[in-house]
């Protein structure tokens, strides 16, 4: 950091700012994690310099010899976590590969399902205020009961059948339990979709094997985000699993459909990152990941906290503070945040507030596994959330609160590397 600190030091203060503040804090949003010192040196790398649109073997510019290197590696990497035969590692982030997927394989006025955005679904899958819903027909399928999390499979049948999309969609941004691909895979075949599963949450914990794999039910396609449980670069990747004439299209449409040049410098760190994912090692990270979050939903289960979906069979919880504590989503993250717990509140099924003062906030335990973190110690982080949340007054407890995260967070640092 010493070239920044004599160049701009206003910039350098505030990347040393960011890193205290993730040194002393806690942070429990599930799409955040932290990456190795190998990922960061890649993401920082010269990789920064080098325009290389195309793919490998066929560039547009010369000088690619090692930027064909890195990519194809970072899609091999990727096919071997994730079962796939085809991989595209160049999209900027998870929604630009959805935006991709659509352009690929869908006409203005096709029709997508997906989930409902207050059920937990994603922006980008269909909601109004953006972008794509504006090209495409999107309808939707939620939960049957919002008190276990199951899916209402049959009704997302009859919109099947009813609206003949061209893509179903199975993927989530704040739902805390497993889908049934089978149930997606069997419904698709019945009306001639093509299955996608948006993975962005849970690719860490795929790759991991901690949880199923869609492509062993028969998906197609699956998108996904880098970072987040896969502890890589911000970014985003899509996979095929064996239609090459599907992965021709998705190709085209990330390059030179939607984007330019790749990021090289980020394709290096996916590729340093999948390194990582494919060590043994991270299966037990993965594993201890879904461990922690359910010992943090036993907590709330005990003190009588309504959970979305009753738990958690994955990273997330989802928590109904406003109905259980009579505390909304936004004063709950901003309390937290103030002795160094770090979430975002979110919107619940139903949530008869507004979208920036919710009822409930989403939590997770990506990041504070990565720190070393057992269910002894999520289910005390547990405990000091709902002890602060219920005396939001008692300045006493928020010190006394604040010093404990600060010891947590100093006996568990981040870790310099993995593997």
């Amino acid at each position: 950091m010493s070239y920044i600190k004599e160049q701009d030091l206003e910039i350098y203060q505030a990347i040393q700012g960011e890193e205290k503040r993730q040194r002393e804090g806690l942070e429990l949003i599930p799409s955040e994690n932290y990456v190795s010192r190998a990922v960061l040196e890649a993401n920082g790398s010269v990789f920064t310099n080098k325009y290389s649109e195309g793919y490998p073997g066929r560039r547009y510019y010369g000088g690619q010899e090692y930027t064909d290197i890195i990519e194809q590696v970072a899609i091999d990497r990727a096919c071997q976590l994730f079962g796939a035969r085809f991989a595209n590692v160049q999209p900027l982030s998870g929604a630009p590969a959805n935006l991709a997927l659509y352009a690929a394989l869908l006409e203005p006025g096709d029709t997508v399902l997906g989930m409902d955005l207050s059920h937990g679904g994603h922006l980008t899958h269909g909601h109004p205020v953006t972008f794509p819903a504006k090209i495409f027909n999107f309808v939707r399928y939620g939960m049957k009961n919002i008190e276990t999390g199951e899916i209402d499979y049959e009704a997302l049948r009859e919109v099947a059948l009813r609206e003949q999309p061209k893509i179903i969609l199975a993927g989530f941004s704040a739902y805390s339990r497993e889908l049934d691909y089978k149930k997606f895979v069997d419904i698709a075949r019945e009306v001639g979709a093509i299955t996608v599963a948006d993975v962005a949450h849970i690719a860490g914990l795929i790759a991991g094997k901690a949880l199923r794999n869609p492509f062993d039910d028969g998906f197609d396609i699956m998108t996904t985000t880098t970072h987040k449980t896969l502890r890589g670069p911000r970014g985003g990747m899509i996979l095929v699993r064996e239609d090459e004439e599907l992965f021709k299209k998705i190709n085209k449409a990330v390059f030179p459909g939607l984007q330019g040049g790749p990021h090289m410098n980020h394709i290096a760190a996916k590729a340093v990152a999948f390194g990582e994912a494919l060590d043994p090692s991270f299966q037990k990270y993965a594993a201890q990941v879904i461990k922690n979050a359910a010992a943090m939903a036993d907590v709330f289960h005990h003190e009588g906290i309504r959970m979305i979906g009753g738990g958690t069979s994955n990273h997330l919880i989802l928590a109904d503070v406003y109905g259980s504590l009579g505390i909304t989503g936004k004063e709950a993250q901003t309390l937290l945040d103030e002795v160094g717990i770090t979430l975002n509140m979110n919107s619940i099924p139903d949530d008869e507030r507004k979208p920036l003062d919710p009822s409930g906030i989403r939590f997770g335990t990506p990041a504070i596994t990565t720190r070393g973190f057992t269910e002894k110690e999520c289910a005390r982080v547990a405990e000091l959330m709902i002890a602060l949340l219920r005396n939001k007054d008692n300045a006493e407890l928020k010190e006394s609160i604040t010093e404990e995260v600060r010891n947590l967070a100093t006996t568990f640092p981040v870790p310099e590397r993995f593997i």
